[in-house]
């Protein structure tokens, strides 16, 4: 989780482009609500937070406090002033929280950012309070194929290979007690349209866009913008895996 990928250019591209909006997430906050009970009181440690919009939601979504963890500093200062949400510099494997302090994690997209899965699992086991459920919300090899930058840039699909496998994070997280409770897949509408998604792509704010050729990018875009005029009406869904561990 380094600081350095992030300027405040690139942030704003991040939340631009890589945010889903709220309404888009409608599967989300449902099979987060049957995963944890969450109520008003109850406190969330969202761990690589990024610029905020899962912290923003679960406070307006479930009237929680929520304590958004995010090392990079530009990607901090871009988090909801909130008083509801209150924002650290931290890494996952170094929690700058109190012991038994949250009552559900978050790991939104961050777990390819981990440099120590189990020193992770084991800060995460510190910080909740018994029972309480790690929520992570992640691309893993081998169930990619519904991410709809692997459908248009299927050679995106090589760097999720490199991604922690659902195995391999249990694996990590049973060090420290905790174990396999749920996964499934779940919808997420980035954009109205397939036209709309091609506009708000920014290749910068995404490591997978980024590690693509010139030629890759150019044939993948133009597959999506043909895609887009054949079905101008069709919505810009991708597929992510819910993993549930307590």
């Amino acid at each position: 989780m380094a600081d350095s990928v992030y300027d405040r250019q690139t942030a704003a591209d991040y939340r631009t482009a890589r945010e889903v909006p709220r309404d888009g997430l409608t599967a989300w906050r449902q099979a987060v609500a049957e995963a944890a009970p969450l109520t008003p009181g109850s406190t969330v440690l969202d761990v690589g937070a990024g610029t905020g919009a899962f912290a923003a939601a679960f406070h307006d979504w479930y009237g929680v406090r929520v304590l958004a963890v995010e090392p990079a500093e530009a990607m901090r200062a871009l988090i909801p002033d909130s008083p509801g949400i209150e924002v650290l510099a931290g890494t996952a494997e170094a929690l700058p929280v109190p012991d038994g302090c949250a009552d559900a994690a978050w790991l939104g997209s961050v777990l390819h950012h981990l440099t120590d899965l189990e020193a992770a699992a084991r800060e995460l086991r510190r910080a909740l309070r018994p029972g309480a459920p790690v929520l992570i919300r992640n691309t893993f090899p081998g169930r990619c194929d519904r991410d709809l930058r692997v459908r248009y840039f299927p050679e995106t699909a090589r760097s999720i290979d490199g991604y922690p496998s659902v195995d391999q994070v249990c694996a990590a997280f049973a060090t420290a007690g905790f174990a396999r409770v749920a996964l499934r897949s779940l919808p997420q509408q980035s954009a109205p349209t397939l036209g709309a998604f091609a506009d708000g792509l920014r290749r910068e704010a995404d490591s997978k866009l980024r590690a693509l050729t010139d030629t890759q990018y150019a044939d993948g875009l133009a597959r999506l913008r043909a895609a887009a005029a054949a079905a101008p009406d069709e919505p810009a869904v991708s597929w992510m895996d819910l993993l549930v561990l307590a």
